[in-house]
């Protein structure tokens, strides 16, 4: 498949991180000095997409103005010779053609995916969650890519959890056919440990073909209301392959604010204009957890 569309759901409320997503959307919360979103959008620009389709809501268009030009405040940083800033600014918004497409209620993440079907039209195209921050090199979707190169289908990123919490997670159903690839039977949400087919949890990056917008289409919702994307997965896979990659790298959860913590100072021991002072941090609170 050539995959040259991307589509990030970020229309959610962001309820784990009030009061702050009052005012801030949780897709910009920032890791050190950048917002998630941004890490994902670099991950999908790395794998040779050339358009991300940002499924909104109304009352975050702050996400749209991240990736706009600042003429005012590039002319001030020029003025001031602060080319480093500059030169980040502008790479947010040179990364990829970002556009956005509102989804007018909150009806679950098939429905978002849904939402923005005229925008992706008659192609192949990833699903990336942005609160699913992978640091990895090559990132997950080019990854993913070769697999989809390699078996003609679709590609769902996968990681083992513990069986205890087996009970959390969407899973797969799947064979394994080596190299970390499994071909998928089917998709379980949320099984009991004695139910659960395997210990496969499904993570926020799909590889998908134009056909999942007519199985989201028939796709009925389910008890809250909601159109789920594992459920049009589900029927998608009457007609073609999907397979199931364990990918290489670290996730962090960003939907969590622990999670996004955690992501901070790992990504900050790993950056060298950040590593002294951040080690230095970390050497400092561990000090004071007997006072806890």
């Amino acid at each position: 498949m050539q995959v040259k569309k991307a589509v990030i759901p970020a229309a959610g409320l962001g309820t784990r991180f009030l009061p702050i997503t009052k005012s801030v959307p949780k897709e910009l919360l920032p890791i050190l000095d950048r917002p998630m979103l941004q890490y994902v959008v670099e991950e999908a620009a790395e794998a040779g997409v050339e358009e991300v389709i940002v499924v909104t809501a109304r009352g975050k268009e702050s996400i749209a103005a991240y990736f706009q030009p600042r003429p005012e405040l590039e002319k001030r940083l020029t003025e001031t010779g602060a080319t480093d800033l500059l030169d980040s600014i502008q790479h947010a918004s040179t990364l990829a053609d970002v556009s956005f497409v509102i989804q007018e209620q909150p009806l679950g993440l098939g429905h978002a995916v849904l939402t923005a079907r005229e925008a992706v039209g008659d192609e192949p195209f990833v699903v990336i969650l942005p609160d699913d921050i992978i640091d990895h090199q090559p990132g997950v979707i080019s990854q993913m890519l070769e697999v989809s190169d390699q078996y003609n289908g679709g590609v769902i990123a996968v990681e083992q959890v513990p069986w205890e919490v087996i009970h959390n997670y969407g899973v797969v159903d799947a064979d394994d056919r080596g190299n970390r690839t499994h071909f998928v039977r089917g998709l379980v949400e949320k099984p009991a440990k004695e139910d659960a087919p395997s210990n496969l949890s499904i993570v926020g990056r799909y590889i998908l073909p134009p056909d999942i917008f007519d199985c989201l289409e028939q796709t009925p919702p389910g008890a809250r209301g909601e159109i789920q994307l594992t459920d049009g997965i589900q029927l998608l896979l009457e007609e073609q392959d999907v397979y199931a990659y364990e990918f290489q790298g670290t996730r962090y959860d960003g939907g969590t604010p622990v999670g996004l913590l955690r992501a901070s100072l790992e990504y900050g021991l790993a950056r060298e204009d950040t590593r002294e002072s951040v080690s230095a941090l970390i050497t400092g609170l561990s000090r004071k957890l007997a006072d806890y």
